[in-house]
């Protein structure tokens, strides 16, 4: 089965058939898709991310290893920035230390839950399933959360889409769930 690199450097080489593809159903299917610069470069960057994506479920996958201390800290400051709310001690200033203090401790907790709640390897994240859940965020990401337009986020995520299949496609592994 490919490695890290394999799936990586084939995401980062066959990205101009996405283009391609994106052009041609804009042109000859009147799909409301805008491949503007920002969205290419979007596309690109989620495309080369999904073509590794997949293997988040294996402990020692770099991808896995590397999305771990992410979501930890965003775990950590989401928590801290609730708890600061909730927190009233005298002097003031300890109310945000004491808030980042428990916004560690979920950190932390969260550390161990990240490989403790991912499925088997090959598992259902290794599914078309996944591949168009990793699209719909993309989009939802591009369209809502950056503001963009629903075209660029309609091609933001089917690059993602196709990234990850790639992924699927390289592992001969691809199922619907």
């Amino acid at each position: 089965m490919p490695n890290y690199d394999a799936h990586v450097l084939s995401g980062i080489v066959t990205y101009p058939v996405v283009v391609l593809i994106g052009e041609l159903l804009r042109v000859y299917t009147k799909l409301p898709l805008k491949l503007t610069p920002t969205a290419l470069i979007l596309g690109y960057a989620f495309y080369v991310l999904g073509s590794d994506l997949p293997d988040i479920d294996h402990p020692d996958a770099l991808i896995h290893r590397g999305t771990k201390p992410i979501v930890s800290v965003a775990v950590g400051s989401a928590v801290s920035l609730w708890a600061v709310d909730f927190v009233e001690l005298n002097p003031q200033w300890l109310n945000t230390v004491v808030a980042w203090l428990i916004g560690a401790l979920a950190g932390l907790l969260s550390w161990y839950l990240f490989t403790w709640l991912m499925p088997k390897h090959r598992g259902i994240v290794h599914s078309l399933l996944f591949a168009g859940i990793y699209g719909l965020l993309a989009f939802l990401l591009v369209e809502y959360g950056l503001k963009m337009s629903t075209g660029e986020g309609i091609f933001v995520g089917l690059s993602a889409f196709l990234g990850y299949t790639l992924h699927l496609l390289l592992d001969r592994s691809v199922k619907p769930v």
